[in-house]
């Protein structure tokens, strides 16, 4: 079973900086994407970033230029680095992994963390 933990949410100040990291454990291959949603009350979850299989990125613009997203060697670690902070980046964060199970294989099925809070002050 794929399992997505999140960790280093918090609060964080007007401009600061925070470091979110998705590790995924079991079995899994053939990613398609590895990305990061966030939803804030009352509001329709958003896509934040998505990275590849080929190590290519997508941000949209209300975070490009403030977040990054990065993943190590071995693909089962994501991180989402966040500058700039602003109050309207308070949200749950959650982690996202596209790709084929054991059970699945060959077809990809979507994995999703448990969420870890952000909470930005002005």
């Amino acid at each position: 079973q794929v399992q997505l933990t999140e960790s280093g949410g918090g609060l964080a100040q007007l401009g600061g900086s925070l470091r979110l990291a998705c590790v995924a454990s079991g079995f899994y291959r053939d990613v398609r994407t590895m990305s990061w949603y966030r939803q804030s009350p009352g509001k329709s979850p958003e896509l934040v970033a998505v990275m590849d299989d080929n190590g290519r990125t997508m941000l949209p613009d209300s975070v490009k230029g403030r977040f990054t997203i990065s993943r190590g060697d071995s693909k089962n670690i994501t991180w989402l680095e966040m500058t700039g902070l602003k109050p309207e980046d308070t949200a749950v964060y959650f982690c996202h992994l596209r790709a084929a199970s054991y059970q699945s294989y060959p077809d990809a099925v979507d994995f999703w963390g448990q969420g870890t809070q952000v909470t930005v002050s002005s």
